[in-house]
C-alpha cells in the first residue's frame, strides 16, 4: 500500500457496529481491538512451525492479517484460546439407511444425529446427503413395516440442531441434500413451503442426465435400492438389472417447475450440479461427493471439512475513486501465499469433534482460501458489478489467487510433505488441474502438493463487519450502501447502528457526494438475476471447490425472468446456485431508512410527604370507579387466544412542592368473570397481586417491567408491534404469556397517560396537568394505534417462520447470502 492510500484509510474511523461485533464475537479476555485479536491468531497459527522459526512466522502471519487476510470466524474466535472448539467452520457427514446399524459403509441415522450434535456442539456446521434413506412407503423387512422417508428423519436432525444451539452461542447450520432421482424428491422440494426445517438450508443434487431431460422435455426414473411396499409394486414399480428399484417415471420439467416456483416463493431449494462437481473434483480418483457444507462453497466427501479464510480485496485498491485507480496484483499475490500456509497450519492446531473428521482432513489437507469485498473493490475501481469489465477483472483476480495458492502449496509440499493421497498421474488428469498453467503442473509433478484443494469463496458475514469495515460479502455486490441495525444491549436497552458499506464510507470520507453516487455504485437489487450468475461464471473456472453465491432479486422481479436461472447456470458449467427474493415466507431482511433520533425518558417523580402517586390504600374504595376494559388477542404455541383485561382508576389528591395536585392512578386490575378456565387461573392471581401493588402505592411501572422478563419453555408469544427507529413497525414477540399480558397492561396505562411510551412512570406534575386538561374538556393524550392492541391479522414478511433472533426474540432469522439475518430487527448472525 502506498503512503497516500495508507493515510487515506487510516483517517477513516471504525464504525461503531464493527467495534461492537468484534468485541461481542471475536475478542477474548482483555482483548479490545482488531490488533489484539490478530496477534493472538498469528501466534496460535505459528505454533506448528519449527521452534527456531516460530517468532519469524508469527510476525509474517501478523503482516498478512494486517494486509488483508481474514481467517474464518471460528479461527478468529477460538485460535489460541485453549477452548476445545473446532477452528473448522463446516463439515459434511454421512447418513445411512438404517435406524441403528451401519449400512453401505454409512452410519445409522441416529449415530449420524449424535455425530452431528457433537460437531455442532464444538462450533461446526454440517451438511448431509439424505438420499440413502429409503423412500416413504418402502418396505422395512425387519419390522414388517413401511419407511417414513428422508424428510421425516430430517425433522429429527432439525430438532437436534435446535437443542444443541440452545446450549451454545453459535447457532447451528445445516445443509440437507436429496438427489433429483430419489422417489421422495417432490416431498423434499416442498419441505419448507410452510416454514418447516428452520435449522436447514436445502438443495437438490442434480445430475447431467436430469438436466438433459429438463432441456429435452423428457422423463426420468425415480429410483432407490430399497424395495417398495406391495402397493408400490402393484402400481408398477419394478427392479432394474443393476438392482435399483424404479418407483415411477415422471416428466423432468414437472419436477423442475416445482423447484423453480418454490425457489421463487421462498428461496429454497438451491441447486447442486453433482455431475459437474464430481467431474471437476481434484480427487475424483478416490472420493465421490454427494453434499456440501451449509452455504455450498465446499462440496465435500463424508467427514470432509472446510478450513476457510478470505482476503479483503479492498485493501489492494490503489488510488480509489480516481482515474488512476488500480488493483495491486503483486501485493495481493504475496498475501495469498502467506495465507495458504496459515490455513494449512489450522489443520494441525484445531480441535476435531470426531476422529473420522481428523483422519479425512489429514489424508487430503483441504483448505479453502477465498476473498471478500469484491463488490466494494469494484466500486472503488470504477467498475459496475454487472459489466464485462468487472467480470474480467474478477476473473483475473481469481486466476492470480489460484496460481499463487497452488505455487505456495507446492513449496509447502517440498518443506512439510505431500498430502497422503496424492497420486501425481491421477491428480494431474483431473478436470480442474488440467487447466492450470504448465509451469505449475510441472512443479506439482516434481514436488507434489501439500493440499488437495486450495480455493473456496465463502459468505463472510460478521467477519466483514468486525475486520473489514463492512466491505461487501464474499463474491457478492453490496446489498445496500447503508442500513440500520437495531441491537439489544447488555442492559436490555436498544441501540440503532448505521451500518455502511466500506466503499460508500470511503467515498464520503474523500468528499464525494453520496446523494449523487457514480455509476459504479450498483447494489444487488439493481441488476438482473442473469448478471448475478454471470459473475459466478467468470470466477468459478479458477476456484477448485465452489462459491457461495446468492442471486438477490427484488420482490417484484418477474417469474418469467427468473424461471430459467438454474438452467442457464447448468449450461454455464457452474457447480451450484442459490437465490433470495423478499416474500411472505422469508421477508425483506434489512432496514435501509435512516434511524430517527432517540428520545430521553422523563425523569422520575420527586418524592413528597403527600405524594398522591405513592399514598397507600388499605382496600378498594366503595362506590364506582372509572375503568378501561381491553380485549387482548395474542398468538401462542397453542394458537390464537383472547382475554379481557380491566384496569380501574381513581382520582387521588396530594401536595407536590407545596402545591395541591390531583392525579388519576390505577387502583385495581382484574380479568372479568366467565373466562377463568383452568389454564387462565394464573392470570387472575397475577391481577390480584398487581392490584395489591397499586393500592400500596408501589411502583406499577417496575412491577410490569419485571413481569415482562418472565420466561417459559413453550416458545414466544406474538402480541403488539415494535416500532423501529426508522419509522417502520414489526410484530413484537414476548418470552411468555405473562410477559405478553404485562405488555398489554402497559399499553392500557400508556394510552391512559399514566406511563410514557417506554413504559416508565409519568411524573406527578405531568399527571396532574393531563387530568386537569381532560377535566377541562381538552383532548386526552393520543391513544396508541390499534395495531398495538391486537396482533396483525397477517404476519409481516419473514416473521414467525425462522429461528428465534437473539436480539428481538422474533422467529425471523433466515439465511441470506449464506448468513443469518433477522427479518424483524436487522440482526446479522453467523454464516454457515
Amino acid at each position: 500500500m502506498n503512503a497516500n492510500d495508507q493515510i487515506l484509510r487510516g483517517a477513516l474511523a471504525p464504525q461503531d457496529i464493527s467495534i461492537e461485533v468484534l468485541q461481542e464475537k471475536y475478542a477474548k479476555g482483555e482483548e479490545q481491538t482488531i490488533d489484539d485479536v490478530r496477534r493472538r491468531v498469528a501466534r496460535a497459527l505459528a505454533e506448528v512451525e519449527p521452534a527456531d522459526k516460530r517468532e519469524a512466522w508469527a510476525s509474517r502471519f501478523l503482516w498478512a492479517l494486517e494486509g488483508g487476510f481474514v481467517p474464518a470466524g471460528r479461527i478468529n474466535s477460538a485460535a489460541g484460546t485453549g477452548i476445545q472448539a473446532t477452528l473448522i467452520n463446516c463439515f459434511v457427514q454421512p447418513v445411512g439407511d438404517s435406524v441403528s446399524q451401519v449400512r453401505g459403509g454409512k452410519p445409522s441415522i441416529y449415530t449420524a444425529v449424535a455425530q452431528a450434535a457433537e460437531t455442532m456442539r464444538r462450533g461446526g456446521g454440517v451438511g448431509y446427503d439424505f438420499s440413502s434413506i429409503r423412500p416413504g412407503g418402502a418396505l422395512v423387512r425387519a419390522t414388517h413395516s413401511r419407511a417414513s422417508g428422508p424428510v421425516s428423519f430430517m425433522k429429527v436432525f432439525d430438532a437436534s440442531c435446535a437443542t444443541v444451539e440452545s446450549a451454545g452461542a453459535r447457532r447451528g447450520a445445516q445443509m440437507g441434500v436429496l438427489r433429483c432421482d430419489h422417489p421422495d424428491i417432490e416431498s423434499f422440494i416442498h419441505a419448507k413451503d410452510r416454514g418447516d426445517l428452520t435449522n436447514f438450508n436445502i438443495s437438490i443434487g442434480v445430475t447431467d442426465e436430469f438436466m438433459q431431460a429438463v432441456a429435452a422435455d423428457g422423463e426420468i426414473e425415480l429410483i432407490h435400492e430399497a424395495e417398495p411396499g406391495a402397493d408400490g409394486i402393484a402400481a408398477g414399480a419394478y427392479r432394474r438389472d443393476d438392482g435399483q428399484w424404479v418407483y415411477r417415471r415422471v416428466p423432468a420439467r414437472r419436477l423442475w417447475d416445482q423447484v423453480m416456483q418454490a425457489t421463487y416463493d421462498h428461496a429454497e431449494p438451491g441447486i447442486l450440479f453433482l455431475s459437474r462437481i464430481n467431474a471437476d473434483n481434484n480427487l475424483y480418483y478416490c472420493e465421490t461427493i454427494e453434499a456440501t457444507n451449509p452455504c455450498a462453497e465446499q462440496p465435500l466427501p463424508s467427514y470432509g471439512c472446510c478450513c476457510l479464510g478470505s482476503i479483503n480485496l479492498t485493501r489492494f485498491v490503489r488510488r480509489p475513486f480516481t482515474d488512476q485507480a488500480s488493483f495491486d496484483f503483486e501485493a495481493f499475490a504475496e498475501v495469498v501465499r502467506v495465507s495458504t500456509r496459515m490455513l494449512d497450519n489450522v489443520l494441525d492446531i484445531t480441535y476435531w469433534p470426531l476422529p473420522e473428521q481428523q483422519a479425512e482432513a489429514q489424508a487430503k489437507r483441504r483448505i479453502g482460501l477465498g476473498f471478500l469485498g469484491l463488490g466494494s473493490a469494484l466500486v472503488m475501481l470504477g467498475h459496475r458489478y454487472d459489466t464485462d469489465a468487472a467480470r474480467a477483472l474478477a476473473g483475473r483476480i481469481s486466476e492470480t489467487m489460484r496460481d499463487h495458492a497452488y505455487l505456495a502449496s507446492v513449496e509447502l509440499a517440498e518443506e512439510k510433505g505431500r498430502f497422503p493421497l496424492f497420486d501425481a498421474d491421477a491428480y494431474l488428469s483431473g478436470g480442474f488441474v488440467s487447466r492450470l498453467p504448465e509451469p505449475i503442473r510441472d512443479a506439482i509433478r516434481e514436488h507434489g502438493l501439500r493440499n488437495s484443494h486450495l480455493l473456496s469463496i465463502a459468505p463472510t458475514g460478521t467477519i466483514t463487519l468486525a475486520f473489514a469495515d463492512n466491505a461487501s460479502n464474499g463474491i457478492e455486490p453490496a446489498f445496500s450502501w447503508t442500513y440500520n441495525r437495531r441491537k439489544r444491549m447488555p442492559d436490555d436497552s436498544y441501540r440503532t447502528f448505521e451500518v455502511a458499506d466500506h466503499a460508500w464510507r470511503l467515498y464520503r470520507h474523500m468528499g464525494g457526494d453520496v446523494e449523487q453516487l457514480p455509476e459504479s455504485f450498483v447494489t444487488a437489487l439493481q441488476m438482473s438475476a442473469i448478471d448475478h450468475m454471470r459473475m459466478l461464471e467468470a470466477v468459478q473456472p479458477y476456484i477448485d471447490t465452489s462459491i457461495s453465491k446468492t442471486v438477490n432479486v427484488p420482490e417484484d422481479y418477474p417469474y418469467e425472468a427468473f424461471r430459467n436461472l438454474y438452467l442457464e447456470a447448468w449450461k454455464a458449467g457452474l457447480k451450484g446456485l442459490a437465490t433470495y427474493r423478499p416474500n411472505q415466507v422469508l421477508g425483506a431482511v434489512l432496514s435501509v431508512t435512516p434511524a430517527a433520533t432517540a428520545t430521553t425518558a422523563p425523569a422520575p417523580a420527586t418524592p413528597s410527604e403527600d405524594d398522591p402517586l405513592t399514598r397507600p390504600f388499605g382496600s378498594r374504595p366503595l362506590g364506582d370507579l372509572e375503568g378501561v376494559t381491553s380485549k387482548v388477542e395474542y398468538l401462542t404455541y397453542e394458537g390464537h387466544k383472547t382475554v379481557y383485561l380491566t384496569v380501574n382508576f381513581m382520582q387521588v389528591s396530594g401536595t407536590i412542592g407545596g402545591q395541591p395536585v390531583t392525579i388519576e392512578r390505577p387502583i385495581e386490575f382484574f380479568m372479568p368473570a366467565g373466562q377463568r378456565s383452568e389454564g387462565q387461573q394464573w392470570i387472575t392471581s397475577t391481577m390480584r397481586l398487581l392490584s395489591m401493588v397499586a393500592r400500596s402505592g408501589g411502583p406499577i411501572a417496575k412491577a410490569l417491567a419485571d413481569m415482562r422478563n418472565v420466561v417459559w419453555d413453550k416458545g414466544t408469544v406474538r402480541y403488539g408491534s415494535l416500532a423501529r427507529q426508522d419509522g417502520t413497525e414489526v410484530p413484537r414477540f414476548h418470552d411468555s404469556e405473562v410477559a405478553a399480558l404485562s405488555y398489554a397492561i402497559q399499553r392500557i396505562l400508556i394510552k391512559r397517560g399514566f406511563l410514557d411510551e417506554e413504559g416508565s412512570q409519568v411524573p406527578v406534575v405531568a399527571l396532574a396537568a393531563r387530568l386537569a386538561r381532560r377535566e377541562g374538556g381538552e383532548a386526552a393524550v393520543a391513544l396508541a394505534s390499534p395495531a398495538e392492541a391486537a396482533p396483525a391479522a397477517k404476519l409481516a414478511a419473514g416473521i414467525g417462520t425462522g429461528k428465534p433472533c437473539p436480539e428481538c426474540g422474533a422467529h425471523a432469522l433466515h439465511k441470506v447470502d449464506g448468513c443469518a439475518k433477522c427479518a424483524n430487527c436487522g440482526y446479522v448472525g453467523e454464516c454457515g
